[in-house]
């Protein structure tokens, strides 16, 4: 009924609609006023961004800019002003990088729940810089440690000290465990102590170095610092393919291009540190300083050498070809090698650990540079390979022949001197400086007596 009633009827007021359309389109033009006036907002507030992006990334450019200024002026001020400032800042470096490093990993809701966590890591850091540095106290001022009554307990104990230490936070970590928080717990304390064998561990070599001479802390550090920076020349320059997918701006045109300007940057330095004594002694004086200097036997690489090469068929009569440096140079172009082929990993490895938590940063510790970590992260493998190298390929070992007599004559048996014999005479027959039938008759009449 409905249905068919509407059929039949008729809208008086049809023609509404188009006086209704008709009024639309009069007023059509304030509506194009209208958007364009919105267009035009839009467009400013774009602008508007784009100016904001421009001055924060102008901001952020000189505070980055002056900040490295500070840190290089910083750097040099304390390398010219002796061994002990630059331990200082290495111990800053240690202490900050853990912070950060250990942040990453805990929740502060969680570490404020369980306070003895963040009390715990901070106490693994004191326990390891205490053996490390002690170690390194010990080894190289035994002169000043073994004679002194109050020191020298300590060092005779050092170890045991360090190991009693241990074991009341490990008992202390065990007796804190609540249910509830154990995954969490036990990742803080695995997470603490990878972070001491990564940070403060490499550390402590470093510091080694710097009191094995100067030159085998400075050296490694700018070998990185140069590498990466013709590292980012040569990557904008004629970079083109993709280095590794952790960071997206490396390429392998500038890792290869950084690689060669860092082997002749170093051997250049190398001749220039080398003319110093302050850089190549060891630091017999810690009170000395760039304008004091040192004083000592430099070791044999430091002095230059001549090689020449034999007689070619392709060059005239008698015409051989020969080249004078010293042999530091040449190992400096493995160390450069290594600061460009195989440091770069290590901040790599902290690129994807920065990925794995979702974190731009370690921390904000440098204004413009983010954290200590963020800028040593291939410092720290860097210096462990200088320690390595330093004391299997340069290092020189002297011993005064009058007091290994003296040590043989005073300290060993009459069955230890009988040993020692037969020993010095197998390995004189091991490098055929003698006939291995001394060795027969020496061990026949050992025998018999």
């Amino acid at each position: 009924m409905t249905g068919r009633s509407r059929r039949g009827v008729k809208f008086p007021h049809s023609g509404r609609r188009s006086s209704m359309s008709e009024a639309s389109e009069e007023s059509s033009p304030s509506k194009t006023r209208a958007l364009a006036n919105i267009q035009e907002k839009s467009n400013n507030a774009g602008d508007n961004q784009q100016l904001s992006d421009y001055e924060k990334k102008k901001a952020n450019f000189i505070e980055r800019t002056l900040w490295t200024f500070v840190m290089i002026a910083g750097f040099f001020a304390a390398l010219f002003m002796g061994h002990i400032y630059i331990v200082v800042i290495i111990t800053a470096v240690q202490i900050i990088s853990f912070k950060e490093v250990i942040a990453i990993s805990s929740g502060a809701s969680r570490a404020r729940d369980i306070q003895s966590t963040k009390s715990l890591n901070w106490y693994w850091l004191a326990i390891a810089m205490y053996f490390l540095h002690g170690e390194t106290v010990i080894y190289y001022f035994k002169h000043i440690v073994m004679v002194d009554r109050v020191l020298l307990p300590l060092a005779t104990h050092h170890r045991f000290i360090c190991f009693t230490l241990y074991v009341v936070g490990f008992v202390f970590f065990v007796s804190t465990l609540k249910g509830g928080h154990l995954k969490f717990q036990f990742t803080q304390f695995v997470w603490a102590h990878m972070a001491l064998f990564l940070i403060v561990g490499q550390s402590h070599f470093i510091m080694n170095n710097v009191f094995d001479g100067l030159i085998w802390f400075f050296l490694p550090a700018a070998l990185v610092i140069t590498n990466d920076i013709f590292a980012y020349v040569c990557g904008i320059t004629f970079g083109r393919t993709q280095l590794i997918k952790l960071s997206p701006k490396k390429t392998v045109e500038g890792f290869l291009g950084a690689w060669v300007m860092t082997v002749l940057f170093g051997i250049l330095l190398t001749h220039i540190l080398m003319r110093s004594r302050f850089f190549i002694c060891p630091a017999n004086d810690l009170g000395a300083n760039i304008f004091t200097g040192l004083d000592c036997e430099p070791n044999s690489v430091f002095i230059p050498q001549t090689w020449t090469m034999p007689e070619l068929l392709f060059f005239p009569t008698k015409t051989r070809l020969s080249i004078t440096m010293a042999p530091m140079q040449i190992h400096t172009f493995f160390w450069a090698t290594f600061a460009s082929l195989i440091a770069p990993f290590g901040g790599f490895f902290a690129s994807g650990l920065k990925r794995t938590f979702k974190i731009k940063d370690f921390g904000h510790s440098i204004p413009g540079h983010g954290g200590i970590t963020d800028r040593m992260d291939c410092q720290f493998i860097m210096g462990f390979f200088a320690y390595i190298y330093y004391h299997t390929f340069i290092a020189q070992s002297k011993v005064d022949f009058d007091e290994v007599l003296e040590i043989v004559a005073t300290r060993l048996t009459i069955d230890d001197h009988k040993k020692l014999l037969f020993f010095i005479a197998k390995y004189l027959v091991n490098h055929n400086a003698i006939d291995s039938s001394i060795v027969n008759a020496i061990e026949k009449s050992l025998t018999n007596h």
